[in-house]
């Protein structure tokens, strides 16, 4: 795992660092609030057909195969970006770095298939916090590279920074990373395809819900995230270093929550009660952003944030994984990250126009509204087990 970890955690790095540049530099090639938000989302536009198909691959042909592909891919798309001059080169290049991006359904199954059924919480809570420890590094390195200056934030240094951490990562994967999944437990044929898997999903309850709820609650955050810079720059003025740091605060509380607690809080309460906090910490987050003009508003909303999705995500995940076998946790995993990239172009999809439309504070009133729905599917997971023995759980299923 702590290979795995590493893995994750430098590939991360790499890709937070471009995270604060992007709206800056978007809006330094002449792109409205919406465009800037499409140009975030077209990242999952890419992954919501990758995750499934990298995920079924991970099942048949192993996870490591499938996760250097994919980090062969992320260093081609971020030497794109560091090359673009156009807006549309912008587009490109975060479609070709969602593609590569599918590879975290692989690393899910990865996780899955290293850790009995009752620690697989605090596995997720580790890959989680590889994720945030990436995102806190990531950003502020990305800031300051390209300096605090909105209106001349320098893109293509950060990128090629991501790319040469990208080479590192898969440098790491080709010399030290084993493979996870035996053939014995692999997949002899293609199996069903991604939307009949898809319907499967659909088809089995607790699964549906729970993907549904996943779905709800990302797409309220992706909304945040995708214009959280340009709103810190409309209220505080701000540019790439300074939203740098706040990811680096972020993404601190995300590491802390995940690597020390998640494992010990979900043994404690259960995976389903720490869903529904998370939702609640999610929505009081997004309802306060709004009124966050000073510091210490602003310092207590970011808190909130990144502790519930850093109660919500990995527990979520655990779930989901229960209620799957052993030889079909990489595709139900891929199905429920592309429930997750749907979300993330639904949410910017909305939250540009509405940013548009209606002022800055518009999408996080909309997230706010949205977020009681989730808190209201939480409360009715069910409690404290769900699905199957978990004997049953890593059975391969009958073909």
């Amino acid at each position: 795992m702590l290979i795995l970890f590493l893995i994750v955690f430098i590939d991360l790095v790499g890709f937070g660092v471009i995270i604060p540049l992007l709206p800056f530099y978007g809006v330094h090639f002449g792109a409205t609030p919406t465009e800037v938000t499409w140009m975030m989302a077209c990242y999952s536009l890419a992954q919501i057909f990758f995750s499934p198909m990298l995920g079924r691959l991970s099942d048949r042909l192993g996870r490591r195969p499938v996760l250097l592909v994919s980090l062969v891919v992320s260093i081609a798309s971020y030497l794109w970006l560091g090359f673009a001059d156009a807006l549309w080169m912008l587009f490109a290049a975060r479609l070709l770095s969602g593609a590569g991006a599918g590879n975290i359904a692989a690393a899910q199954a990865y996780i899955t298939d290293i850790t009995p059924p009752e620690a697989r919480a605090k596995g997720m809570g580790m890959l989680g916090a590889a994720f945030g420890l990436g995102f806190t590094i990531g950003p502020a390195l990305g800031g300051l590279v390209a300096g605090s200056d909105p209106t001349r934030a320098d893109l293509s240094r950060p990128a090629f920074v991501a790319a040469g951490l990208s080479a590192l990562a898969f440098a790491l994967a080709v010399a030290l990373l084993k493979e996870s999944l035996p053939p014995e437990a692999r997949k002899a044929r293609s199996g069903p395809s991604r939307l009949r898997m898809a319907r499967d999903v659909l088809r089995r309850p607790v699964l549906r819900q729970l993907i549904l709820l996943f779905f709800v609650a990302i797409s309220a955050f992706a909304a945040m995230e995708t214009t959280y810079a340009l709103w810190t720059n409309n209220a505080f003025g701000w540019g790439p270093a300074q939203v740098g740091l706040v990811f680096l605060y972020v993404g601190s509380v995300l590491v802390l929550v995940q690597a020390l607690l998640i494992g010990r809080l979900s043994r404690r309460f259960g995976e389903a009660r720490l869903v529904a906090a998370g939702s609640v910490l999610i929505a009081l987050g997004l309802i306060g952003l709004p009124f966050a003009l000073t510091l210490p508003r602003l310092m207590l909303v970011n808190t909130l944030l990144p502790l519930g999705m850093a109660l919500l995500s990995p527990s979520i995940n655990s779930l989901i994984s229960k209620q799957a076998a052993a030889d079909e946790r990489g595709g139900i995993l891929g199905v429920a990250q592309a429930a997750a990239s749907l979300a993330r172009i639904v949410g910017p999809g909305i939250a540009g126009p509405l940013f548009s439309a209606f002022g800055r504070d518009a999408p996080y009133y909309a997230g706010a509204a949205v977020m009681v729905l989730a808190v209201a599917m939480a409360l009715r997971l069910p409690r404290p087990k769900i699905g199957r023995s978990v004997a049953a759980q890593d059975e391969p299923r009958a073909s």
